[in-house]
């Protein structure tokens, strides 16, 4: 192997681990999120391990980013994001940004109320913002319940029993911002 690709996989290790700190998680989750066992996780990172595919490839799905993002790949002079939506809990994100770590700018489409999973207001560390870009939103904060059209926005904090959804027959678009924490709680794996 010449000296660029050793190069270049010698970093691997140490932007795995600023994305799974970024993310606030733990060997274990990363290990049942990837299928990865966590001694390999810590081999890797650690540079003790060189990296394969086969490794990368669940590394970089669970991280949300390109492949080419794990292994410093060089720039091909194309600024455009291309990364492909993700399906949770009947939701569709489309992910706009693709740097690891800090905030997070998503377009969200919520199913019609009713194709929705039921209401289930979740919390986590962190803030929370959006815009909403098509359709009603119905919000619920802790206890108050919003009802928010096109143009209208939201900021809250997301340690407060939160769930978003569509208000009506029709599907609903925001474009929300959250960090870390809430790229956690929102696009891990459900546990069912």
């Amino acid at each position: 192997m010449d000296n660029s690709a050793g190069d270049v996989l010698a970093g691997v290790g140490s932007r795995l681990r600023a994305l799974r700190r970024a993310r606030n998680a733990t060997l274990a989750a990363l290990a049942d999120e990837t299928g990865l066992t966590a001694s390999t996780l810590s081999r890797l990172e650690n540079g003790k391990l060189r990296p394969t595919l086969e490794q990368l490839l669940p590394l970089a799905r669970a991280h949300g980013v390109p492949l080419d993002d794990l292994v410093a790949a060089p720039p091909t002079g194309d600024p455009r994001i291309h990364l492909r939506p993700v399906r949770r809990s009947g939701l569709v994100m489309v992910p706009l940004t693709r740097r690891a770590g800090g905030i997070q700018a998503y377009k969200v489409i919520y199913p019609p109320a009713g194709r929705a999973p039921t209401m289930n207001p979740q919390t986590h560390e962190g803030y929370e913002w959006f815009y909403v870009l098509n359709g009603q939103v119905r919000f619920v904060l802790g206890e108050q319940e919003f009802r928010l059209g096109v143009g209208e926005a939201a900021e809250f904090d997301t340690r407060m029993p939160h769930w978003i959804g569509s208000a009506d027959s029709r599907p609903a678009e925001v474009l929300t911002l959250f960090g870390a924490q809430g790229e956690h709680a929102h696009l891990a794996p459900s546990r069912h």
